[in-house]
């Protein structure tokens, strides 16, 4: 990992330190330590037993992808990729940095570039479409919730989802209606001719067009190996599934009972939504406020509230990027050039 990234990481770590004294800053301190003696360290345990999956999980979707291309990339590999992938998430804004960083760890695993580019995108495309059903689901549970309680939020929420489905109709469009897609594409960016010197615009132009043409012949394998991208989609779901079901045993650990499974399920989707739309990397700050105006009607306590969103902050966004700092000290197992045909 390069300087400017420890840097960034250091940032984030004392970022998210002041969040937490800001957080804490009105908070009863005798309370918060007796309320942290009476966890019931079981439900903690399951709740980081699901981060676990989470993560272990994507790493069981990357070794299907590359079992028919490389038949000695180890397992360890395949679980380093997500973990890294993690770790450049968090320190970079809208999640941006974590596709370049896996493809840079399958490029040491000594894997072909063209093939590490398809895995990946055949992996962002079963993440984004498993995402956007998901979100599907919860907005008819717990959308109503969220006017209800913060009328700013449901504009987020509704933005988010309209950015991932966005996402979703351009990859179909693509995959589906090729030409009338590239020349769709072209005839819209003409505009920022006017803004942009022409070997700049012919640059991106081009780039733009090379990354269509890339993920069409990705697609036609896509549409042959149905069975493959069938799996992957039902491990994607249990991925998702494990990451979505975390606050509800945080609030159990708490002490906080009758509570409703499939709306804390729904609500934390909604809530991972959210986050996706704030420009600090982690939606630092976003993701904090989210969790403690939602939870706040199934948390009566304060001080139960801000310890239950500092231990889910801990478990969904700095577990991970610790975890990527290890995978990062793992040396990759280098494959054979030979690829399975």
């Amino acid at each position: 990992m390069s300087r400017r990234n420890w840097i960034v990481l250091l940032i984030m770590l004392a970022l998210g330190a002041g969040i937490f004294i800001y957080a804490l800053h009105d908070v009863n301190v005798a309370a918060l330590v007796h309320d942290f003696n009476l966890i019931n360290w079981w439900w903690m345990a399951v709740a980081l037993l699901c981060i676990c999956l989470y993560l272990g999980l994507e790493g069981v979707v990357v070794k299907i992808f590359m079992k028919d291309r490389y038949r000695d990339f180890t397992w360890r590999d395949a679980f380093r990729i997500p973990l890294i992938e993690q770790l450049f998430n968090g320190i970079t804004p809208f999640s941006t940095g974590g596709q370049p960083a896996q493809l840079l760890a399958m490029l040491q695993s000594g894997v072909d570039g063209g093939i590490a580019s398809s895995v990946l995108l055949m992996k962002f495309v079963v993440f984004q479409a498993m995402i956007v059903i998901n979100f599907l689901i919860s907005l008819l549970i717990g959308f109503h919730y969220i006017s209800e309680k913060l009328h700013a939020l449901s504009l987020l929420v509704l933005f988010g989802f309209l950015i991932h489905l966005t996402v979703i109709v351009a990859l179909l469009l693509i995959m589906y209606w090729y030409h009338f897609t590239k020349r769709l594409t072209n005839w819209a960016i003409k505009p920022l001719a006017w803004f942009m010197k022409a070997p700049r615009y012919e640059k991106m132009r081009i780039t733009l067009n090379e990354k269509i043409d890339s993920f069409y012949q990705e697609s036609l394998k896509m549409k042959t190996e149905y069975r493959k991208m069938a799996r992957v989609c039902v491990v994607t779901i249990l991925q998702l599934f494990f990451y979505y079901v975390i606050p509800y045993f945080i609030l159990l650990a708490l002490g906080v009972h009758h509570i409703n499974f499939v709306m804390v399920v729904s609500l934390h989707v909604l809530i991972f939504m959210i986050i996706s739309l704030f420009p600090i990397p982690g939606g630092a700050g976003g993701a904090e406020y989210s969790f403690s105006i939602l939870f706040a009607a199934y948390v009566h306590s304060n001080t139960k509230l801000v310890l239950a969103m500092l231990l889910w902050r801990l478990l969904t966004y700095y577990f991970g990027m610790f975890a990527g700092v290890g995978a990062l000290a793992v040396p990759p197992q280098k494959v054979k050039n030979k690829t399975i045909e």
